[in-house]
Protein backbone atom coordinates (compact mmCIF):
# COMPACT_ATOMS: atom_id res chain seq x y z
CA UNK A 1 0.00 0.00 0.00
CA UNK A 2 1.56 3.29 -0.99
CA UNK A 3 0.61 4.80 2.53
CA UNK A 4 3.36 2.08 3.59
CA UNK A 5 5.69 4.09 1.07
CA UNK A 6 9.40 4.16 2.37
CA UNK A 7 11.00 7.81 1.24
CA UNK A 8 11.32 7.53 -2.52
CA UNK A 9 9.37 4.45 -2.95
CA UNK A 10 7.13 3.97 -5.96
CA UNK A 11 4.04 1.57 -6.05
CA UNK A 12 4.22 -1.41 -8.39
CA UNK A 13 1.17 -2.44 -10.27
CA UNK A 14 1.91 -5.17 -12.38
CA UNK A 15 -0.93 -5.42 -15.15
CA UNK A 16 -1.56 -8.68 -18.02
CA UNK A 17 0.94 -7.25 -20.55
CA UNK A 18 -1.23 -6.98 -24.15
CA UNK A 19 1.37 -8.79 -26.45
CA UNK A 20 1.47 -12.08 -24.71
CA UNK A 21 -0.30 -14.54 -22.52
CA UNK A 22 1.10 -14.56 -18.93
CA UNK A 23 4.57 -15.41 -19.70
CA UNK A 24 3.23 -17.62 -23.19
CA UNK A 25 5.40 -16.26 -26.06
CA UNK A 26 8.32 -14.24 -24.19
CA UNK A 27 10.25 -15.34 -25.83
CA UNK A 28 8.72 -14.64 -29.64
CA UNK A 29 9.47 -11.89 -32.14
CA UNK A 30 6.22 -10.15 -30.42
CA UNK A 31 9.03 -9.02 -27.84
CA UNK A 32 10.94 -6.45 -30.56
CA UNK A 33 7.70 -5.27 -30.72
CA UNK A 34 7.21 -4.12 -26.68
CA UNK A 35 11.14 -4.88 -25.35
CA UNK A 36 12.79 -1.42 -24.42
CA UNK A 37 16.58 -1.99 -24.04
CA UNK A 38 15.91 -5.29 -24.87
CA UNK A 39 14.27 -5.64 -21.45
CA UNK A 40 10.20 -5.51 -20.43
CA UNK A 41 9.13 -2.02 -19.96
CA UNK A 42 7.96 -0.48 -16.83
CA UNK A 43 6.22 2.68 -17.30
CA UNK A 44 6.91 6.15 -15.38
CA UNK A 45 5.67 9.39 -15.03
CA UNK A 46 7.17 12.01 -16.38
CA UNK A 47 7.87 13.49 -13.34
CA UNK A 48 9.18 10.52 -11.09
CA UNK A 49 11.77 9.99 -14.49
CA UNK A 50 12.83 13.31 -14.24
CA UNK A 51 13.34 13.44 -10.33
CA UNK A 52 15.56 10.38 -11.04
CA UNK A 53 17.30 11.37 -14.13
CA UNK A 54 15.60 8.81 -16.39
CA UNK A 55 14.42 9.20 -19.86
CA UNK A 56 13.20 7.60 -22.45
CA UNK A 57 14.48 4.20 -23.28
CA UNK A 58 16.98 3.97 -20.58
CA UNK A 59 17.83 0.80 -18.55
CA UNK A 60 16.83 1.32 -14.93
CA UNK A 61 16.86 -1.05 -11.68
CA UNK A 62 13.88 -1.60 -9.61
CA UNK A 63 14.34 -2.95 -6.15
CA UNK A 64 12.91 -3.74 -2.65
CA UNK A 65 13.38 -6.05 0.25
CA UNK A 66 12.25 -9.12 -2.29
CA UNK A 67 15.09 -8.78 -4.93
CA UNK A 68 16.01 -6.71 -8.18
CA UNK A 69 15.40 -6.49 -11.76
CA UNK A 70 16.53 -4.44 -14.89
CA UNK A 71 13.52 -2.61 -16.78
CA UNK A 72 13.67 -0.63 -20.01
CA UNK A 73 11.85 3.14 -19.05
CA UNK A 74 8.76 3.79 -20.95
CA UNK A 75 7.80 7.68 -19.78
CA UNK A 76 4.71 9.36 -20.45
CA UNK A 77 1.49 10.51 -18.53
CA UNK A 78 -0.28 7.68 -19.19
CA UNK A 79 0.45 7.05 -15.38
CA UNK A 80 -0.18 8.45 -12.42
CA UNK A 81 2.70 10.30 -10.36
CA UNK A 82 4.29 7.85 -7.68
CA UNK A 83 3.59 3.98 -9.89
CA UNK A 84 4.87 2.72 -12.35
CA UNK A 85 3.74 -0.30 -13.86
CA UNK A 86 5.84 -3.60 -15.11
CA UNK A 87 3.89 -6.53 -17.08
CA UNK A 88 3.57 -9.54 -15.33
CA UNK A 89 4.84 -12.87 -17.16
CA UNK A 90 8.71 -11.93 -17.93
CA UNK A 91 10.67 -15.17 -17.70
CA UNK A 92 13.44 -14.94 -15.32
CA UNK A 93 16.63 -14.45 -15.77
CA UNK A 94 18.68 -14.25 -12.61
CA UNK A 95 22.63 -13.09 -12.47
CA UNK A 96 23.71 -14.77 -9.34
CA UNK A 97 27.24 -13.11 -9.86
CA UNK A 98 25.32 -9.57 -10.19
CA UNK A 99 23.56 -10.03 -6.76
CA UNK A 100 20.97 -11.88 -8.19
CA UNK A 101 19.34 -9.59 -10.63
CA UNK A 102 16.54 -10.18 -13.06
CA UNK A 103 18.19 -8.92 -16.13
CA UNK A 104 14.53 -9.40 -17.98
CA UNK A 105 12.27 -7.77 -16.12
CA UNK A 106 9.85 -10.26 -14.01
CA UNK A 107 8.07 -8.53 -11.66
CA UNK A 108 7.17 -11.55 -9.83
CA UNK A 109 10.68 -11.48 -8.04
CA UNK A 110 9.39 -7.81 -6.60
CA UNK A 111 5.99 -8.88 -5.18
CA UNK A 112 4.82 -10.83 -2.91
CA UNK A 113 3.80 -14.59 -2.94
CA UNK A 114 0.62 -14.77 -1.56
CA UNK A 115 -2.43 -17.39 -2.51
CA UNK A 116 -5.91 -16.56 -2.96
CA UNK A 117 -7.25 -18.02 -0.05
CA UNK A 118 -6.62 -21.57 1.89
CA UNK A 119 -8.79 -23.06 -0.60
CA UNK A 120 -6.76 -22.10 -4.04
CA UNK A 121 -3.84 -20.80 -5.65
CA UNK A 122 -5.32 -17.98 -7.50
CA UNK A 123 -3.46 -15.12 -8.17
CA UNK A 124 -3.31 -12.62 -5.26
CA UNK A 125 -3.31 -8.77 -6.26
CA UNK A 126 0.29 -8.18 -7.43
CA UNK A 127 1.50 -5.16 -5.97
CA UNK A 128 4.21 -3.75 -4.15
CA UNK A 129 6.63 -0.95 -2.97
CA UNK A 130 9.93 -0.21 -4.97
CA UNK A 131 12.47 2.01 -5.81
CA UNK A 132 13.80 2.92 -9.30
CA UNK A 133 16.92 4.58 -10.15
CA UNK A 134 18.70 4.74 -13.70
CA UNK A 135 20.98 1.74 -14.47
CA UNK A 136 24.37 2.32 -14.24
CA UNK A 137 26.30 -0.94 -13.71
CA UNK A 138 27.61 -3.57 -15.87
CA UNK A 139 26.32 -4.24 -19.07
CA UNK A 140 24.81 -7.89 -18.15
CA UNK A 141 23.10 -9.82 -21.37
CA UNK A 142 20.13 -11.35 -21.48
CA UNK A 143 19.96 -15.09 -21.18
CA UNK A 144 16.48 -16.26 -20.42
CA UNK A 145 15.76 -16.70 -23.97
CA UNK A 146 19.27 -19.38 -24.99
CA UNK A 147 18.20 -22.95 -24.90
CA UNK A 148 20.76 -25.10 -22.99
CA UNK A 149 24.21 -26.30 -24.46
CA UNK A 150 23.51 -29.80 -25.75
CA UNK A 151 25.52 -32.73 -24.59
Amino acid sequence: WHGNAEPEQLQIVSAHPAHRLHSQLNYSHLRERYAVADREPVTIHPQDAQARGIRDGDVVRIWNHRGQILAGAVVTDGIKPGVICIHEGAWPDLDLAAGGICKNGAVNVLTKDLPSSRLGNGCAGNTALAWLEKYSGPALTLTAFTPPASP
